[in-house]
Parts: structure tokens; C-alpha cells; sequence
């Protein structure tokens, strides 16, 4: 190799490093927004962290073309972050938003997308799926001035609820600038125009989130995207310029996202306390605040949703009973625990998430949900792994505008005397029982991120 190829490569490799070396630092210090009084775990977990943002920046670098789109999963087991969904298969693909691109599935029984009840038997299609086209990628830019209006934002959408399937389970999405007059199939646009500029904005991205609720049965789609005009080509090989812009770009993805991410539940969400001298903290502690839509001025998230949230922190001998009511039935409910750095707890091997299959609703029509270090032998519980603080987030999915959103009450009370609060017709859960929900839990993700 000539020495200037070697040289080049050596700095961008050293400039790397370096990025990194500076993302470190957010796991510590207090002028990088790092959770205060992290503990021995915490620390550890937060490494991990890091490390699961090297593994998702080296594919978005190294593999992400635009010319050339592929699904990747964009969170999943060996990179959580961002306060994750539990019952989510994250997807993304960088895309030119100027050109025409196809996504061909194919998904099982999906009649329950209907308004139906769900095939009796047999695998089924997952509760939900929603796919969106937006400029951006939350985070990237390092800096919470993406959070204001018209930075990021969405050029087009389409659910489930929407989606035309065939008898067969298939179907097709054209995604495109605008809808030609012949096209009457599914669609998603994916150019939008500044109202007040006249400017054309193109996607940039296009994301998936497909949400489980049942999940021994629901099966993960069938997903393929093309860019019509490069169908059956390929793409330039690698060269010593685009490899050290790539490994450029690693440094510059870990660094970015960790900072941002750190800033983001610090500052906006208000994780460790006031920020803005309110008095109040808008993920309140041992409390959850009031659900509301998804906004960028709360960091986006799927756009059908209503959020809530706030941070447990508990002693050992304490419990939280979360009261929620549920007026208007969503296509989508789920309850989550996280770490201090927006990690989902391990879902797979601890009942640390529940949605709206998994969960038992009470004679009354309220969810009752148990926050706690142990068990305590009712069906609702989220068990925090052992960790004393983590965030707690709350998902309903409404593709459309819902009149009465859900309410939210919680008490923090002695876990011995938790029976003393919950009605005295809460089923018992056995250890045996217990040990099935995790066994059912494990087989789950292990299809769900399977490699192969």
C-alpha cells in the first residue's frame, strides 16, 4: 500500500480513538451530564453501553449506503439505549428521500390489524408495526438544538392499521417524493416542503418498529427494501478515503449519541432533578408525569404514541404500586424498566416489561403494577434486576388521536405491606409460574434476534 493510503488510515484511525476516548468521559463526569452517584454496576453497565454504540456506529459507517438500503437492527440486544421498548424490533436504513424506493413483506395471520379478534392458533403477525420516513437520526448531531422544530421531522408514515396486505400476508409500499396518479397501492412520501420556506427537505432515514404483545405467537415480518433505480447493481468497492471517513465517522457517532443521550435525560427529560427551576422535574421521582404525544420537544419517538415516565428509586423493603387506567383500547400498550443510561433491563431473563397481552387487568378495568426488587407473588410485577434507580416508561399506541388519554397514579409503600393495597382478588403467581413467563421470555428474544 502506498504510504500515503497507510498514513491516511493511521490518522483516521488515531482520530477515532481519540472520539472515543472523549465519549468515555461521559460515563463520569458531571460536566457531561453523566448520572450522579452511579454505582458500581451502574458504571459497569455503562461501559457496556458505550460499547453497544461502537457495535450499531461500526454498521452504520461501514454499511450504511443509500444507494444501497438494508434493514438493520438499529437497537436489540448488544446495543440498547434511548429508554427502549422491551416489546420493540427496532429497524433502520439511511435512504436518498429524491429517489423511489420499494419495501416488499411478507407477515403472518394479521387479521387482529383489522379490528378482528386474533387467529385462534398458529403463529400470528406482531400487535403492531409502523414504518416512518424522516430526516435525521436522533442524536447523531450531539447537540439537543436538533430537538427544535423543523431540525428532524417525519415526511410520511404508515401503520398497520393501514397497511393493504394480501390473503397471502404480502405486500408492497412504494416510498417516493409524491405519489404518482396511477398509484393506488401503499405509500409513504418521502420528501416534505417547509410551509414557510418553499424548501424540500428528503428523508434521510427510514425506521421500523415492530411491537409485540403476544409473545409466544407473533412472528417478526418478512422486510426488503430497494432503490428502484439501483435494483440488480452494486456499489464501489472500498478505498483507503472512504474506509477513513468511515472510521471517522465511528468516533463521531459513539461521541455524539453519548453526549447527546446524557444531555437529553439531564437536561430535557430532568432525570436527576431541576433543571429548568420549575421546582419540579419532569421525570419525576417514584412518580410518573402526565402521558402526552410524541414531540420532538421530549425527544420524538414513534409518532402514534403517548408517552409516560419518570425514575423508581427504591431501598430493598420498598415497592411501587402503579394504578393505570385505560379508557380508549390502543393497538399498543406497554410498561418498561431501564437503567440510568435508558438500557432496558434484561427483558429476556427478568419480567422487567409488560404490555397489554402480558399484563392482568383488575375486576375494576385498572392495571395494577408492582415496581420491586423481589418478587412479591402477584402477576403485574416489573422487577428491577437489582438495580436501585432506573427510568420507567409508559407506551400507548394510537394511530389515531384518542379524546381521553390514560391516567397514572403511584405510591411508594413497605414491600411487606403490599397486600394491604391491592384488591383481594390479585391472583397469586407461584415460582413455577414465574419460571414459565421467563422461559416464554427467553425462547422470544432469542427468535426475535436470532442471527441466522
Amino acid at each position: 500500500m502506498p504510504a500515503d493510503h497507510a498514513n491516511e488510515l493511521r490518522a483516521a484511525w488515531d482520530d477515532m480513538i481519540d472520539r472515543l476516548g472523549r465519549a468515555r468521559q461521559a460515563l463520569e463526569s458531571p460536566e457531561l451530564h453523566a448520572p450522579p452517584e452511579a454505582g458500581p454496576r451502574d458504571l459497569a453497565e455503562g461501559y457496556r453501553y458505550l460499547m453497544g454504540f461502537v457495535h450499531s456506529a461500526v454498521e452504520r459507517a461501514f454499511f450504511g449506503d443509500p444507494a444501497f438500503p438494508y434493514f438493520r437492527r438499529s437497537i436489540q440486544v448488544l446495543d440498547k439505549a434511548t429508554i427502549d421498548n422491551a416489546d420493540a424490533m427496532y429497524l433502520s436504513t439511511p435512504i436518498d428521500g429524491r429517489f423511489s424506493h420499494r419495501i416488499s413483506g411478507h407477515v403472518q395471520d394479521s387479521r387482529h390489524w383489522r379490528g378482528q379478534p386474533p387467529a385462534p392458533a398458529g403463529p400470528i403477525a406482531p400487535q403492531y408495526v409502523i414504518i416512518e420516513a424522516h430526516t435525521g437520526y436522533a442524536g447523531d448531531s450531539g447537540d439537543l438544538a436538533e430537538l427544535q422544530p423543523g431540525v428532524r421531522g417525519n415526511t410520511g408514515k404508515l401503520d398497520s392499521s393501514e397497511l393493504v396486505v394480501d390473503a397471502d400476508g404480502r405486500f408492497e409500499i412504494l416510498l417516493a417524493p409524491e405519489r404518482t396518479e396511477e398509484h393506488t397501492g401503499n405509500f409513504i412520501a418521502t420528501q416534505r416542503t417547509s410551509r414557510r420556506t418553499g424548501t424540500e427537505f428528503p428523508a434521510e432515514y427510514v425506521t421500523v418498529r415492530v411491537l409485540f404483545h403476544d409473545w409466544e405467537r407473533e412472528e417478526s415480518p418478512e422486510l426488503l427494501i430497494h432503490r428502484l433505480d439501483k435494483v440488480g447493481e452494486h456499489p464501489p468497492a472500498l478505498d483507503p478515503p472512504a474506509a477513513a471517513a468511515a472510521l471517522r465517522r465511528v468516533g463521531e457517532i459513539v461521541d455524539n449519541q453519548t453526549r447527546f443521550w446524557n444531555k437529553f435525560y439531564d437536561v430535557v427529560l430532568e432525570a436527576h432533578g431541576d433543571r429548568n427551576g420549575d421546582g419540579v422535574s419532569f421525570m419525576p421521582r417514584n412518580d410518573f408525569n402526565s402521558p402526552a404525544g410524541a414531540s420532538l420537544a421530549t425527544g420524538g419517538g414513534q409518532s402514534t404514541n403517548v408517552y409516560a415516565g419518570g425514575v423508581y428509586d427504591l431501598a430493598e423493603d420498598e415497592a411501587l404500586l402503579i394504578d393505570a387506567e385505560v379508557f380508549a383500547l390502543p393497538a399498543y400498550m406497554g410498561f418498561h424498566l431501564s437503567n440510568v443510561w435508558g438500557e432496558s433491563h434484561d427483558f429476556a431473563n427478568h419480567v422487567s416489561s409488560l404490555n397489554g397481552t402480558q399484563a392482568v387487568r383488575d375486576d375494576d378495568g385498572h392495571y395494577r403494577y408492582v415496581v420491586a426488587h423481589h418478587d412479591p407473588g402477584v402477576p403485574n410485577w416489573l422487577d428491577t434486576t437489582g438495580l436501585r434507580e432506573g427510568f420507567m416508561a409508559m407506551r400507548w399506541t394510537y394511530p389515531q388521536p384518542t379524546d381521553r388519554l390514560p391516567t397514572v397514579a403511584v405510591r411508594k409503600v413497605p414491600f411487606i405491606e403490599l397486600g394491604d393495597h391491592l384488591p383481594a382478588s390479585t391472583p397469586r403467581v407461584l415460582p413455577e409460574e414465574r419460571r414459565d413467563q421467563v422461559r416464554v421470555r427467553q425462547e422470544h428474544v432469542q427468535r426475535r434476534y436470532r442471527q441466522y
